[in-house]
């Protein structure tokens, strides 16, 4: 009789839609990295806002790319929301094929990432990586690339190693987002010539009137580096912690949303965390398709728990 009103009580609970948590303990702390980039500060900042209302904690560490990929193997980081391709391809063919993390699956598409040069310098004749050498000294011979490691840089010096369109004597020039975007605002401001590599989604692209060269299919791939990010797990993550697997399942991000957000950051001085709540308070619509089939931590609505967390009526 006891089994039987314990099954009872089960089903009444379930009918009232209280279901029963899908993740372990050993769970409750997500661990992300994140490059240093706005884009990735941006989308690991509105998992993480999400993950926080759902109960659970979040972790975020800064490593460059292949120490986030290194961490993945090792199971130190569980997620990453930042891969590339096919400008990451070497790392999914390191640690992807072996089996050694993951893939998810893509969180965005229409992504672009090679160089660029602000209008001005488009309009004085620099349309593509062939015209670069055609105004060398205006460019000082200098590309200016992201941070030291990052797989840009290393096809960057690729090119200029191997001598393609004749850039053997320039020089690349590794920096932080921020500090190359600094460089490209100093430059604009002065009418200097510069050629550095750009991506979408930025406001970059809102903030300058810039053109993206032509001719860098071999190093960036087709479309002007046209790419897609995908999300990666350590290996059996989410088998292990399924509720949060069918959150990262569900994680689909636009160019727009990235733009807007990455403008609360850079342009508004914002915290990734606050400008992550502004957005998600403004654009709630975006809960509904992220939290199907995903509960709280107690096995509760997760699209309620979220709503109630951003105080969302």
């Amino acid at each position: 009789m006891k089994t039987t009103k314990t099954l009872l009580f089960s089903a009444a609970l379930m009918s009232a839609g209280v279901a029963q948590a899908s993740d372990p303990a050993s769970c409750q702390t997500v661990r992300f990295t994140d490059p240093g980039w706005t884009d990735i500060n941006s989308t690991n900042a509105l998992a993480s806002t999400v993950l926080q209302g759902l109960g659970y904690n979040t972790e975020i560490s800064t490593l460059a790319v292949p120490i986030g990929f290194e961490g993945l193997k090792s199971s130190e980081i569980d997620v990453f929301l930042g891969n590339w391709m096919p400008a990451q391809q070497k790392f999914i063919d390191k640690y992807a094929t072996p089996g050694d993390i993951d893939v998810v699956g893509t969180n965005l598409s229409g992504a672009k990432f090679t160089l660029a040069v602000p209008e001005y310098v488009y309009n004085a004749g620099i349309h593509d990586f062939a015209d670069l050498i055609k105004a060398e000294d205006k460019f000082r011979k200098r590309i200016y690339g992201i941070e030291a490691g990052a797989p840009a840089n290393q096809l960057l010096q690729k090119m200029i190693d191997s001598g393609d369109f004749g850039l053997q004597k320039w020089r690349l020039v590794e920096s932080g987002e921020q500090g190359v975007m600094s460089q490209v605002k100093r430059s604009v401001k002065r009418d200097e010539f510069i050629a550095f590599l750009a991506w979408e989604p930025h406001p970059m692209n809102t903030n300058f009137d810039l053109k993206y060269l032509t001719g860098g299919d071999k190093y960036f791939g087709a479309n002007f580096g046209g790419a897609t990010i995908q999300t990666l797990t350590r290996k059996g993550y989410r088998d292990a912690c399924p509720n949060v697997g069918r959150l990262l399942d569900n994680l689909k991000f636009t160019l727009t949303m990235e733009n807007q957000m990455m403008g609360h950051i850079l342009d508004d001085g914002q915290q990734p965390a606050d400008a992550a709540k502004q957005w998600l308070q403004k654009n709630p619509q975006v809960l509904d398709s992220w939290l199907e089939g995903v509960t709280d931590l107690q096995g509760n609505s997760g699209l309620e728990a979220v709503q109630q967390h951003l105080a969302i009526k």
